[in-house]
């Protein structure tokens, strides 16, 4: 059949050492195994001739694939060592010249050698033998496999099920192994490994992990391709039914409600100025409505998206009240005092009238509650004739409740800045955030964060909010914010804002709000004329001191509405036009007993007791501190509800009256004989700071000297070791409370005399502000002393002892 050596059989290449001679036919992305019978395409000249070569040689050829398809003209590099020798079953020439043959896979064969051919490939080669060992491990290996290859075939349409009973027939496993790989899609590499593979039980292994790799891929394409069904099935469903409403509604004549709003819609995009890049975004969610369902969930999003984008206001605006005079008078008509706020608007107005186009100012409004901040919003609305909106920020502690949520969530909306843009209906609303000071942090975000871009002038113009996608333009709104504590805003937003500070009210102030605004008010709210009742300021100032504790106005109100439901009820039960006036002694009749204790000065000077002054949120306290001296070893005992710093006031205070000991007239080692009790009253009520240390020590040499502190004088300051008076803070606030409190002089550090232009002219007519720089004026100035100029006049030294070293003096650190 095959020639080997035969000297009747020469090859024109040259003499055969051994093995088989056969024509090499290159194979491109594919591999013929045994028993396989494949149909074949030839077109290479070279693949033609050795296809010629073997039906003279009776029809034996070589079938070894190359390692890459594309190479049209391979050379012995580019085949495979290891492949298949088949026979040429049938042969036929097409007119385009090219072969179709039919090749019969007979047994695995390696390539020995090339024997130089020009026309095509000429090999020596050796067939492989492949032994055969019958096993257990081999039959359960063929049952594994037959199983295995079943579910393939089931999950695999592209295989005919006949092929399974055809699989399970064969007993050999190296045809078995054969027969499967050919049906399987892996790789070429993997094919040809598995040709060169020689032995049947290993083969069977690798072919039983393809096919269960195999099968795994078609398992997860079977899952998709239900889903995709169901899904399409569905779609299919709700479109069939879409249809047949349409059909219906148009037998019935109704309208294509649907058509008329996408219609309308259209119309309104085009007639709004939007920027060109909402404008693109509108018209490209009119696209993809227009090709949805109507009854679709995703239909509806779209069309809430677009009505939010034409329901803005795009470049809309109010025209300004540039008339300064004529604001100042609505300003003055609804506010009492305030007057930096007004400043500020005035000079907003008179700028823009000269500018034209200026960019909204962004005020905080920091203040005691019920001082009119949020009012005050209202009224600057009014005096520049802009529309006013307002959000209040307390308890917000999610970033999307001021960006707005993504369309990607369900129920999605805007932030509360842009759904107060819309309820304002115009570009530059008045803005009022109420209560910045109040917004929490948690894992859902940080609203003040999201608060920087809204009130940064450089950044405002291009807002963008999670749901609208576009950016808006807000540096034409006039932002206001209100706070009661700035400590509790963070720097980088208090940077952005241009902070206005707003005392509480004085006893005067309060008079004029209540005479003005709050009377009328509540008259009014009450269904009284100004007939029926009347308020003496006397009354009034009764109400301010003892049924009232704030620095604002609001629980003034609450007690003035509360005298006029009295006076309501007697009007209705007796003459409806009887006249009824509230003076001061009248008070406890309708209003009860006197709620608070008003705080009023000490009588008569007193050993040990000097009055303070304290800052609270509610406005400024007088503080009263005393001193007690009794016999005993060293012991300094501080009550009161004192905080850390106004403890260590106290225990620098001691030090300077211990280090000047020699001027006060005291032994050196006094206060190792006395046990000394400082307690500031009202200990349910904390306190701290600073502020209270030359109180302290004034009350501290009055105990040990027995020399009394004035009663008609109070103080603020903090004192250091060598007995230097340090500036302190809310100055103003303080400053009302000593006069509301009946105080004739005040002390404060030469430092705070700048903020002394800030308290009412009225106040200081009646209350004497005297600046002090040293701890020993303060002495001089508080202490009943018969020779004030003389007392310590001597300039006070570091104390000597043996052994003792004065500390470095230490650095002051001013504290407001």
């Amino acid at each position: 059949m095959l020639f080997r050596n035969e000297k009747d059989k020469k090859d024109p290449g040259g003499e055969d050492p051994g093995g088989l001679r056969v024509p090499l036919l290159p194979l491109r992305d594919i591999i013929v195994f045994p028993h396989m019978v494949v149909p074949l395409f030839v077109g290479r000249q070279k693949s033609i001739r050795a296809l010629e070569e073997a039906m003279n040689r009776q029809k034996f050829i070589l079938l070894a694939a190359q390692k890459d398809a594309k190479t049209n003209e391979p050379s012995e590099a580019d085949i495979y060592d290891v492949g298949t020798l088949g026979t040429v079953v049938q042969l036929l020439r097409l007119p385009d010249g090219t072969v179709k043959v039919l090749v019969e896979g007979k047994k695995r064969a390696r390539i020995l050698r090339y024997v130089p051919n020009a026309e095509f490939f000429l090999v020596d080669a050796e067939e492989v033998e492949e032994a055969v060992e019958s096993s257990t491990e081999i039959e359960a290996l063929c049952r594994s496999v037959n199983s295995t290859f079943e579910n393939y075939v089931k999950l695999n349409k592209k295989i005919p099920p006949e092929m399974i009973m055809s699989v399970a027939s064969i007993t050999d496993p190296s045809r078995l192994a054969d027969t499967i790989v050919a049906h399987l899609g892996i790789k070429l590499e993997e094919k040809e490994a598995l040709l060169e593979s020689f032995d049947p039980a290993q083969r069977l292994e690798k072919v039983l992990g393809h096919m269960r790799s195999e099968i795994e891929i078609l398992e997860v394409e079977k899952r998709i391709r239900t889903r995709v069904k169901k899904q399409m099935e569905k779609t299919q469903k709700e479109y069939y039914l879409n249809e047949q409403m349409r059909a219906i509604q148009k037998e019935l004549g109704e309208k294509d409600e649907f058509k008329n709003e996408i219609q309308e819609l259209e119309e309104k995009i085009k007639a709004r100025k939007m920027t060109a890049e909402a404008q693109e975004k509108a018209e490209k969610e009119l696209r993809k409505l227009k090709m949805m369902s109507p009854m679709s969930a995703e239909a509806t999003v779209v069309r809430n998206y677009i009505d939010w984008l034409i329901s803005l206001p795009w470049n809309e605006f109010t025209e300004d009240k540039l008339d300064v005079s004529e604001a100042e008078k609505v300003l003055e008509e609804d506010h009492y005092g305030l007057e930096k706020v007004k400043q500020r608007i005035l000079e907003y107005l008179a700028v823009q009238s000269l500018v034209g186009e200026l960019k909204g100012p962004i005020l905080c409004l920091v203040g005691p509650p019920g001082v009119g901040k949020t009012s005050l919003g209202k009224s600057i609305a009014r005096a520049t004739g802009r529309k006013f909106v307002r959000v209040s920020l307390g308890g917000v502690r999610d970033e999307a409740e001021i960006r707005g949520h993504r369309r990607t969530y369900i129920g999605a909306l805007p932030g509360k800045v842009i759904q107060s843009m819309k309820k304002a209906g115009s570009s530059n609303p008045v803005f009022l955030l109420d209560e910045i000071d109040k917004m929490s942090t948690d894992f859902r975000g940080d609203p003040s964060s999201a608060l920087l871009e809204v009130l940064d002038p450089e950044q405002n113009t291009t807002f963008a909010d999670h749901y609208l996608d576009v950016d808006y333009d807000l540096s034409k709104v006039m932002f206001i914010t209100t706070a009661n504590n700035l400590e509790r805003i963070p720097r980088p937003l208090q940077d952005r804002m241009e902070i206005i500070r707003i005392a509480g009210y004085t006893e005067i102030e309060k008079l004029n709000i209540a005479k003005r605004y709050l009377v009328p008010k509540v008259r009014e709210q009450n269904g009284l004329k100004e007939g029926n009742l009347e308020f003496s300021d006397n009354a009034i100032l009764g109400i301010i001191r003892h049924y009232t504790k704030e620095a604002g106005v609001r629980s003034l109100e609450r007690e003035l509405a509360s005298v006029c439901r009295k006076i309501v009820l007697e009007v209705v039960k007796g003459d409806r036009d009887a006249s009824f006036v509230v003076n001061s002694k009248s008070l406890q009749k309708y209003l009860g007993p006197e709620k608070f204790r008003y705080g009023r000065a000490e009588e008569e000077s007193k050993i040990g007791t000097t009055t303070g002054l304290a800052w609270t949120d509610l406005g400024g306290e007088l503080l009263a501190t005393e001193v007690a001296v009794v016999p005993g070893k060293g012991r300094l005992t501080i009550t009161g509800r004192l905080g850390e710093v106004m403890q260590e006031s106290a225990q620098a205070a001691m030090s300077y009256v211990r280090s000047r000991a020699d001027d006060l007239g005291l032994e050196r080692d006094f206060y190792q004989k006395v046990d000394i009790h400082i307690h500031v009253p009202e200990g349910a009520t904390p306190k701290d700071g600073p502020s209270a240390g030359i109180t302290l020590a004034t009350s501290l040499v009055s105990a040990l000297t027995r020399i009394p502190v004035r009663a008609d004088l109070a103080m603020t300051g903090e004192v250091t070791l060598r007995g230097s008076v340090l500036p302190i803070g809310g100055l103003k606030e303080k400053v009302l409370a000593a006069h509301r409190g009946g105080i004739k002089h005040v002390l404060i550090p030469v430092e705070n005399e700048k903020d002394i232009s800030e308290i009412p002219p009225a106040v200081l007519k009646s209350v004497t502000i005297e600046l002090v720089q040293h701890m020993d004026e303060v002495l001089r100035k508080a202490l009943v002393l018969e020779d004030p100029e003389s007392f310590m006049k001597k300039k006070a030294e570091p104390v000597a002892e043996a052994g003792f070293v004065p500390p470095p003096t230490p650095t002051d650190v001013v504290t407001h």
